[in-house]
């Protein structure tokens, strides 16, 4: 399909609207209208391309071998036989090449999503059978629908509103403080902005396919301005892309596809209603960042947070609490399906509390209520079904919304002495215990009173079962005096899952280590039968998106680890380079890793923890790490060798040597300050990546 076709064959977009329904109606049957017009529906036949590779040319190279075999079958001669087996060569390698090409084309429109690398490699490396399984036939939409709908009103009949939940909804709204009422107005090129970092999703609600609005700006500039600042200053979101699009996913391949449970519901949203979103989002997180109005240990869906800096904090202050001669207990929380049954009257009642009033309240307002889904399953599409709670799965605002209605949780932990931290619906509670103590403090208990209590009164549901406890450093004969949580018995386990990182009671950091090797092996066998079929190019990026991502997850926390235990990241690295050079293993691999300039996986570490450690100094990273670092007095000396230095603990506040070496408030200090002074100087991220980079490669092979 050609844009400039699809915006000629565009009418009645102009035609003069009443209501906000009115224009996003017109916007969707004008938009159909014209995709029909240059690409009329046809009735096809279902047919499953098993060979998209295979081309005119090799269909016909295919006919001339059949023609050469049929000549060589009725005159076997030498000369037959040879001219037979010289063009099925030829056509071997015609064919490899046709995959290299077509499987190369796949990678690279997908090369900065690696998400979608994943996919393609995914398809290409174990392609889906044929025939459809019989079993799964059986399922219908509607089956879905109602086991997906019966699960969220079974889990609110279990949560009513307690006398916790009435008394904060009639608190008053505070009359001092700032507001947020009102959404600014968006001009054209804010809104072509918005739309040049959407990403093309497109679900079976749109009109057209996303990426052809994209690529129809110019045309379409004028009545999507009119939308999204229609929907602002009228304080409504329109009823249309209200409805959402579920479908099942089975959450594991080897899971049984007849059982229901084994299903996640993936919610797939109108890409206009999100463009309306996108607008609503800038101003909101503004809005919260300068009011100070989100927790500042609540890192989910946050610039300059992550998932890495959570535990880089957590394990920071267990080694710590470990070397002051104390121990620390490490609660893991585990709520069901958080997001869906979040309550309308909370959330709203929550974001008044944060200072949004007015047009812009009666937004949110409207945003959340009266939403619908349908299911859709192979050919069916189920009957819609209204959705009474919960922030829309797969909206754009629906993260930053969470983080809202949660922020009094974490305040309700810190004031019984512990720490929080939070990544979306993932909490951490850390509880410190001094050292020689002969039992569980009773702060902690009431706190696991209050926390239960308050999820009861947010209508939200803690899984005991699936609850998990870390214990590190002294005192484990204290585990039996653990208290109950929500009527399930804690007991500590020997390692835990945080954040998709495997932590174990004396950070040693085998276990994670040994499963990011096996993760990272896992990808490179994949990766190693595609090999023969794609471009180096094409192979390097499915490489870095599917094996060094894995060794590049949370590598800050591997710095200082001993070389007996990185060794697994090391081999699965130079596999990798091999792989991707076509290095024999009999050759050495230091010079293919400085060829490929890559950094050794040690190296790597080192990288990530000092970039964390400059965007954490200079704004660009949270303020829970911040904290963690402090410049010395020698700042601003005339000496250059001693201008930004960091403050490094020194033996009076941190005894165990090992402990040193990978504790953050030790470690990355001692990191920086070995850096040249010019590069404690830079403060623009960019210039300090590439010069970090590269003065850490000349350190890596001894290149001074």
């Amino acid at each position: 399909m050609e844009p400039a076709k699809f915006l000629n064959a565009l009418k009645g977009l102009g035609t003069a609207c009443i209501t906000l329904n009115e224009l996003v109606n017109t916007w969707n049957v004008s938009l159909l209208a014209a995709l029909d017009e240059i690409a009329p529906r046809r009735l096809l036949r279902p047919h499953r391309n098993r060979s998209p590779w295979y081309t005119n040319e090799l269909r016909t190279m295919k006919q001339a071998r059949k023609r050469l075999e049929h000549r060589w079958r009725q005159k076997p001669d030498e000369v037959s036989l040879s001219v037979f087996k010289a063009f099925c060569r030829s056509y071997e390698s015609a064919i490899k090449d046709a995959k290299k090409s077509y499987n190369s084309f796949l990678i690279a429109s997908a090369r900065s999503r690696p998400a979608q690398v994943f996919k393609i490699v995914r398809a290409l490396t174990s392609p889906a059978p044929l025939v459809q399984n019989p079993a799964t036939t059986a399922l219908t939409a509607e089956a879905f629908q109602k086991f997906f709908t019966d699960k969220i009103t079974v889990l609110r009949q279990e949560l009513p509103p307690t006398a916790d939940t009435l008394s904060e909804l009639e608190i008053l709204w505070p009359l001092s403080g700032p507001i947020f009422d009102r959404f600014t107005p968006l001009d054209k090129e804010d809104v072509a902005r918005i739309l040049a970092v959407a990403k093309p999703t497109t679900c079976s609600l749109d009109p057209c396919p996303s990426w052809l609005v994209k690529s129809c700006l110019e045309g379409l500039l004028d009545p999507l301005s009119n939308i999204i600042n229609g929907s602002l200053e009228q304080g409504v979101f329109p009823d249309i892309l209200k409805e959402a699009r579920v479908r099942p996913l089975l959450k594991k391949p080897s899971l049984d596809p007849m059982t229901l449970a084994n299903y996640r519901p993936v919610s797939n949203l109108p890409f206009l209603g999100k463009m309306i979103e996108r607008a609503v989002l800038g101003e909101l997180q503004q809005f919260l960042d300068d009011t100070a109005s989100l927790d500042p240990f609540q890192s989910g869906f946050r610039p300059g947070h992550g998932t890495e800096t959570v535990l880089v904090a957590i394990t920071d202050e267990l080694r710590r609490q470990s070397d002051s001669g104390g121990s620390a207990l490490l609660l893991l929380l585990d709520l069901t399906t958080a997001f869906d049954t979040v309550d309308y009257d909370l959330m709203i009642h929550r974001l008044a509390m944060s200072g949004v009033r007015g047009q812009a309240l009666n937004w949110f307002s409207s945003f959340l209520r009266n939403r619908s889904q349908c299911v859709e399953y192979m050919d069916q599409v189920s009957d819609r079904s209204p959705l009474l709670c919960g922030v829309p799965q797969g909206a754009i605002l629906s993260p930053l919304l969470f983080n809202i209605y949660v922020r009094p949780l974490a305040s309700l932990v810190r004031s019984f002495g512990l720490d929080c931290y939070q990544y979306a619906d993932d909490t951490q509670l850390l509880l410190r215990l001094e050292p020689g103590a002969t039992s569980i403090p009773e702060k902690f208990t009431l706190c696991l009173e209050a926390l239960s209590n308050w999820l009861r009164a947010s209508r939200l549901k803690v899984n005991p079962a699936k609850t998990e406890i870390l214990w590190h450093g002294h005192s484990t004969g204290l585990t039996h005096l653990l208290p109950t949580f929500d009527g399930a018995a804690l007991s500590p386990s020997p390692t835990v899952k945080s954040l998709g990182v495997v932590l174990d009671s004396q950070l040693t950091m085998e276990a994670q280590v040994a499963a990011a090797s096996k993760q990272a092996f896992f990808h490179l066998r994949q990766v190693r039968q595609l090999a023969p079929y794609l471009s180096d190019e094409a192979l390097a990026t499915v490489i870095h998106a599917t094996v060094t991502s894995r060794l590049d997850y949370c590598n800050a926390l591997y710095v200082g680890l001993p070389m007996s235990m990185t060794r697994k990241l090391r081999i699965v690295q130079n596999a990798a380079a091999r792989l991707l050079t076509r290095t024999l293993v009999k050759c050495h691999i230091t010079p293919v890793l400085q060829h490929l300039h890559w950094l050794p996986t040690d190296y790597r570490g080192l990288y990530k923890m000092l970039v964390l450690t400059f965007k954490t100094l200079y704004g660009q990273g949270p303020s829970y790490l911040r904290d963690r670092l402090s410049f010395s007095h020698h700042r601003r000396s005339q000496q250059p060798s001693q201008r930004d230095l960091l403050y490094v603990p020194g033996p009076r506040e941190v005894h165990l040597e090992r402990t040193r070496r990978r504790a953050f408030s030790v470690s990355a200090p001692a990191l920086w300050n070995a850096l040249p002074p010019y590069m404690r100087a830079m403060r623009e991220l960019g210039p300090f990546t590439l010069a970090l980079k590269t003065w850490l490669f000349t350190r890596a092979f001894n290149l001074f």
